[in-house]
């Protein structure tokens, strides 16, 4: 199968959408499967090249003042996994700089015509996913919408709500284009078809139990962090607002001389100063990678998220990998991750900051039933499962498109 991928984000910038990208992609490799990623570029340009559609929508009127006007595309394509990726400028949204969008431009169109893909995948449309949508549409190609970004939410936590509703009605002229959605968890899908998107269909996360695995954890690690053998709860992920990590200070508050626990952060972000200017007592080992992040998973006693604009939350899937149950928002994907009272527990995420530490005292009292059940929950889990429930997904999509050129079998998915 010929697969086209349109995404948000791609290396280096590693977030929930370069990560699964990434994960098709080798899941595509070793299943002899034809890629080309149509991806931002890392050079931060201004806003040019966009349709007048895309131009005069409120949404975009109200950011582009902010983004100026590029040049041009950016570098010349380079490969991942011996697959080409076409790179697009990219803009940076000024509130949420270290995410870069690419810009639609009509590189997009050519070069996915002289891809000729079976499929578009769009990860996480909503700029540049826009361009490949109706490039898709106007090829005759099937397409197939990954959603995995709330950007309303995320408006609401930066402080621009007002821009919400032209946020969603975006989204919504994107999905209606596409062949199906894949929403991550009961909540999206709830929130998508609230909002009117059409065709939705479930398509989880897998996580690697291999490498987030009870076995990394570290009883050094553990000992630098908590030298008197406090417990040690921590949270993963980017520190930006919309992972409300600020719900945490009772924990912090808790970590400092005379104290029963040890907070550790884990993750960078615009947040990161305010932070710890909050939470002094708190350990912040800025961002990590590879087994560096596998063993601070493990070595966390209570893993914590108190975000609720998550789509999905991978952290939590990581953590329950980890052996580490969780104390997470009773909202998004969390919701169908955190089995109350067998793998953590969830709180109303309006009164995170009030109940957190006394679910903290709760879980630590029943934590070893409670690690070992997180740990099963997920390990059926896998990526290679997952993705090939994603390319059943593509070939359902090919079936319902009046071209639909899907060469492959029938799939599972319906």
């Amino acid at each position: 199968m010929r697969v086209a991928i349109v995404t948000e984000s791609f290396l280096p910038n590693v977030n929930g959408v370069t990560n699964s990208v990434l994960r098709v992609l080798e899941y595509a490799r070793r299943h002899g499967h034809d890629c080309l990623v149509v991806a931002p570029s890392d050079q931060v340009g201004f806003w040019q090249g966009a349709a007048g559609a895309v131009q005069a929508h409120p949404l975009v009127s109200a950011v582009s003042p902010y983004l100026g006007r590029p040049a041009s595309d950016g570098p010349d394509p380079d490969h991942h996994l011996g697959y080409p990726v076409h790179r697009v400028t990219a803009v940076r949204v000024p509130v949420v700089s270290s995410l870069p969008v690419g810009a639609p431009s009509p590189s997009v169109y050519a070069v996915l015509r002289d891809f000729a893909p079976d499929v578009v995948h769009l990860a996480s449309p909503f700029v540049l996913g826009a361009a490949g949508a109706a490039a898709a549409r106007a090829l005759g190609v099937p397409s197939v919408a990954v959603y995995q970004t709330d950007v309303a939410g995320f408006a609401d936590a930066y402080g621009i709500g007002v821009l919400a509703d032209a946020a969603w009605a975006w989204t919504r002229a994107i999905h209606a284009t596409c062949d199906r959605t894949l929403a991550p968890s009961t909540a999206a899908m709830a929130d998508l078809a609230a909002h009117g998107i059409p065709r939705l269909y479930r398509w989880g996360r897998g996580v690697d139990a291999e490498r987030f695995s009870p076995t990394r954890r570290s009883a050094a690690l553990h000992r630098l962090w908590s030298p008197d053998g406090r417990p040690v709860v921590g949270f993963v992920g980017r520190l930006a607002p919309e992972k409300h990590v600020e719900r945490l200070r009772p924990l912090a508050d808790r970590s400092g001389p005379g104290g029963d626990v040890q907070l550790v952060v884990v993750g960078d972000g615009p947040d990161r100063p305010a932070l710890q200017a909050a939470m002094p007592h708190a350990i912040f080992t800025g961002e990590l990678h590879g087994e560096a992040l596998a063993q601070a998973y493990a070595t966390l006693d209570v893993f914590c998220h108190a975000g609720e604009f998550e789509t999905f939350c991978q952290s939590v899937q990581e953590a329950h990998a980890s052996g580490v149950p969780v104390i997470g928002p009773d909202a998004g994907g969390p919701r169908d991750l955190v089995q109350a009272g067998v793998n953590g527990v969830l709180l109303d995420p309006r009164r995170y900051a009030a109940e957190v530490s006394a679910a903290l005292d709760a879980v630590l009292a029943d934590r070893d039933r409670l690690a070992a059940a997180a740990r099963a929950t997920v390990v059926g889990r896998t990526w290679e499962a997952v993705c090939g429930q994603l390319f059943d997904h593509y070939v359902a999509a090919g079936a319902r498109s009046s071209t639909g050129r899907v060469r492959v079998g029938v799939g599972r998915a319906g």
